[in-house]
């Protein structure tokens, strides 16, 4: 980073935001192919389409910095997508790849809301109040895609703990967070 300023950190943190959703971009398809339950394949191709809502709302807050969009490689990204490709190649059972490709989303998720919570928090304290509010509108967004794989988590990872597809025979579940739930409760 050449600048040391918060601002200077603000457009370093927006870089790496704007190459992590590209990187997204690019995952979730696979993600949602190696998915055998239809509704987190239909999951993971919904958040694609909001993935590509958060790059162009990336693109409107550099435009509102004056600046070009561009992406600084993110590392982090890239390697909790690696970790998730090696989980797609492991030839697990379905339900239990399911239930790891759950886990490998929330992980993309929990990184995502601390980086737009980071970048939105350094955005108000600079007085840019209309890129805070783009980055609280991403931030929401991403909130909400993790309370969706934790609520399809309830099924999926009791049919992985059973071995069966049948949610009937389980009356309980963990959630991708860990956390201990009965079928149907939310967080």
């Amino acid at each position: 980073m050449t600048n040391t300023s918060l601002k200077g950190l603000l457009i370093e943190e927006l870089k790496d935001l704007y190459s992590a959703e590209q990187q997204m971009v690019k995952a979730l398809p696979k993600m949602a192919k190696a998915a055998t339950s239809d509704e987190l394949r239909g999951a993971f191709e919904d958040h694609l389409e909001q993935t590509k809502g958060h790059v162009e709302r990336l693109e409107q807050v550099f435009n509102l910095l004056g600046l070009p969009a561009r992406g600084k490689k993110c590392a982090a990204m890239e390697g909790l997508i690696e970790e998730g490709k090696e989980l797609i190649e492991e030839g697990l059972p379905d339900n239990v790849q399911d239930a790891g490709l759950i886990g490998a989303a929330q992980k993309v998720e929990h990184y995502e809301i601390a980086a737009y919570g980071t970048a939105r928090t350094h955005a108000e304290l600079l007085g840019q109040s209309e890129v805070a509010d783009l980055l609280e509108q991403t931030l929401d967004e991403e909130k909400q895609t993790d309370e969706k794989l934790t609520d399809l988590s309830v099924n999926v990872n009791a049919q992985a703990e059973t071995g069966t597809n049948d949610v009937a025979q389980s009356a309980r579940g963990t959630s991708g967070n860990g956390h201990r739930q009965k079928v149907g409760a939310r967080r």
